[in-house]
């Protein structure tokens, strides 16, 4: 590949251990200050870690870094040079090949570099991508994230992380910077299955709530009424907490993820499941829900408004059951 530095003597991998050095020693790398990227990076700061991170065309992100004491990079490969290990915490697998691979990206640099992909990536790109960068000295593991910017602010996110154990050994101290829970799920690849398989699971209660809802109001069961029954019973969890104060209290940032991302996750999962040979009916409905919002023009909403798209759709209004009879 065009993108492959030539070969230094160097070992099959970038999982060095640094024996003797303290691990704040280590410098860190980030690309992807997004709305869980900028709360993760501050974390890191404040946990003493030495910081770079990379130009972005968002300001607000990266000065308040650079005021609190980051380097700013301009490219990715002026990054990698500054960087022992590299958070990417971008929106997908295209994203994380381009930071990498791009003429300027990170392996560009030619020198071996832990690299961390925090982003919701697909495990069968994810899985090539580190064989290709372990022939030159770089070590990839997939690390997605569950919960919320909130989470990520305050340092209490869930990391499920795949990698050999060296290596995850060596990523948990940068993990427990910016998460409450860290979960070591086996080989690389691993991690960004189980974030495939949670992202289901959650945007599947996001399709059954959403029908749920529409056909309570169609029979004449308003939405406060569908909730008095479920809250508080064996149905009840966060996640549907969150969902419905959206749809109760019109709280746009009860679930800050966009149904477009929605969309690109279920996609990953319909492809990993024609790769692995596993007939997936459900989860073909779950992306049909969140295309369907897509493709009406719905994309940069957030997923419990999905709610008002199946509802729109059906000819109800959630927020005017009555009216809607």
């Amino acid at each position: 590949m065009r993108w492959q530095q030539k070969k230094q003597n160097r070992p099959a991998t970038a999982e060095l251990n640094h024996p003797g050095e303290d691990i704040m020693n280590e410098r860190i790398g980030f690309i992807g200050l997004g709305a869980m990227g900028s709360g993760m990076a501050a974390n890191l700061l404040a946990k003493g870690f030495p910081l770079s991170v990379l130009a972005h065309r968002r300001r607000e992100a990266i000065d308040d870094l650079v005021a609190k004491g980051a380097i700013e990079a301009k490219t990715a490969r002026e990054l990698a040079m500054a960087s022992d290990i590299v958070v990417l915490c971008v929106t997908g697998s295209p994203q994380v090949e381009q930071a990498i691979k791009g003429p300027e990206g990170l392996a560009s640099a030619g020198k071996p570099l832990l690299i961390i992909d925090c982003s919701t990536s697909n495990p069968s790109t994810t899985v090539a991508l580190a064989a290709d960068l372990a022939a030159n000295g770089i070590t990839l593991i997939d690390a997605p994230l569950a919960r919320t910017p909130k989470e990520a602010a305050e340092g209490k996110l869930d990391v499920m992380s795949g990698g050999a154990p060296k290596v995850f050994a060596r990523a948990k101290p940068v993990f427990d910077a910016f998460a409450a829970r860290v979960i070591h799920t086996g080989p690389t690849g691993s991690g960004h299955t189980m974030k495939l398989l949670n992202n289901f699971i959650s945007m599947g209660y996001s399709a059954i709530y959403s029908e749920a809802l529409t056909l309570g109001v169609k029979a004449g069961l308003t939405p406060q009424v569908f909730d008095s029954v479920i809250r508080g019973s064996r149905m009840d969890c966060s996640f549907y907490q969150a969902f419905f104060d959206f749809v109760l209290n019109r709280n746009e940032n009860a679930q800050r993820f966009a149904m477009v991302n929605a969309l690109k996750d279920m996609s990953y999962l319909a492809s990993f499941a024609q790769a692995t040979g596993v007939a997936n009916p459900i989860g073909a409905a779950v992306r049909n829900s969140f295309a369907t919002a897509v493709a009406t023009g719905h994309g940069e909403a957030f997923v419990p408004a999905l709610s008002d798209v199946i509802a729109g759709l059906n000819g109800v209004s959630l927020t005017n059951p009555i009216q809607s009879r």
